[in-house]
């Protein structure tokens, strides 16, 4: 059941039927700008934004997340560095964020909508 729901999360498929596409782009990563989300299930049509500013929670998800890989990226990269912390960390963990914006980004909205898929207004 988990490993269902959180294979769904990362397909971008709809909380409620699992068919439809929550994002109408294809790639998560590969995507420049903030993603297009549609606003009901192309299948269902599970309304995804149940009130305005139904999505304000998954910023601070966002900021978790990517609070989080950067700390991994450090931990990582300290380790091919000889002074305990090297500024040239920094750019490094500047990339990766920068990367992994966009998945952040979708991630996070996935989250907080499989969070609250049972929330009716």
């Amino acid at each position: 059941m988990m490993a269902n729901t959180f294979l769904n999360i990362l397909s971008n498929n709809c909380p409620h039927c699992h068919e439809g596409k929550v994002f109408d782009e294809k790639s998560p990563f590969l995507s420049i700008g903030f993603p297009k989300m549609h606003k009901n299930c192309p299948k269902c049509n599970y309304k995804y934004e149940k009130e305005p500013g139904y999505f304000f929670g998954a910023m601070y998800m966002n900021y978790g997340i990517t609070v989080a890989q950067s700390i991994a990226t450090y931990v990582i990269a300290q380790q091919f560095f000889t002074e305990r912390f090297d500024l040239r960390i920094i750019p490094i963990i500047a990339v990766v964020i920068i990367g992994l914006s966009s998945f952040n980004i979708r991630l996070s909205r996935m989250l907080w909508i499989y969070m609250f898929k049972n929330y009716s207004v």
